[in-house]
């Protein structure tokens, strides 16, 4: 009995298989070509590419190039300060904190090279000579605020926004003498340059001893302005305040 029902069913299931193959399959069977007026997609069998009709090509290309996303830029733009902002530094550049800081280091340094050696090695010479730096910075600033803001220019420094170690020296080293205008380009940093050498030079001529003249003054100057360069590297590398 079982043998006769194991019979039956492989019969059944051969004559079913055999039938499946028989019947034209719905996959073979032919259909009509798409025209490119309805507006559907033809494909070429032989590369299987995609080949879009001139209407629907001519529609999805601004769609394409909305969709473009363009490379990260890694240079941010430049935005002049406001005017609060900028008197705020002018402020901080005379009696900050850290404005007083280097005053009062440079007068030790000088104190301890005794130079000038008119005014001695004792608490009395580092008086004048934190003094003579107060002046100094007093009118450096205060030249370079009032050029900057005639002649809409900003010398402040600005760190390099490259990655390049080579363009963030060149930002260091250059700064100094650069500015940049309202738009953010580059130009001469004459406000910092005529604050930095006129204060060097009022200095000598005015309360330095009589030994001490403008030549003396534009040396000062020079070095002031490599200083000025080296603490720029050190804030370019350094210093992320």
């Amino acid at each position: 009995m079982k043998l006769f029902l194991l019979t039956v069913l492989l019969l059944s299931a051969t004559s079913w298989a055999i039938a499946q193959g028989a019947s034209p399959s719905p996959a073979l069977s032919p259909s009509p070509s798409p025209s490119p007026d309805d507006g559907a997609i033809i494909i070429d069998e032989r590369q299987q590419i995609p080949i879009l009709p001139n209407a629907r090509e001519r529609a999805l290309i601004p769609i394409s190039s909305e969709l473009r996303i363009s490379p990260p830029s890694n240079s941010s733009p430049y935005v002049r300060p406001d005017a609060a902002t900028r008197r705020k530094r002018f402020v901080n550049s005379i009696v900050g904190p850290f404005a007083l800081g280097k005053i009062v280091a440079r007068a030790g340094i000088s104190t301890w090279r005794n130079s000038p050696e008119e005014w001695g090695t004792k608490w009395e010479g580092f008086g004048r000579r934190v003094a003579s730096n107060v002046g100094k910075n007093a009118i450096k600033q205060t030249t370079k605020f009032g050029l900057d803001e005639a002649f809409k220019l900003d010398s402040h420094f600005y760190r390099s926004t490259s990655k390049s170690v080579g363009a963030r020296v060149r930002n260091a080293l250059i700064s100094p003498v650069t500015a940049r205008n309202k738009d953010g380009k580059r130009v001469f940093g004459f406000p910092n340059l005529v604050g930095t050498y006129g204060s060097s030079i009022i200095a000598r001529e005015a309360w330095y001893p009589d030994r001490y003249n403008w030549k003396d003054g534009v040396r000062s100057g020079t070095i002031s302005l490599g200083f000025n360069a080296a603490f720029n590297l050190f804030k370019e590398f350094f210093w992320k305040k």
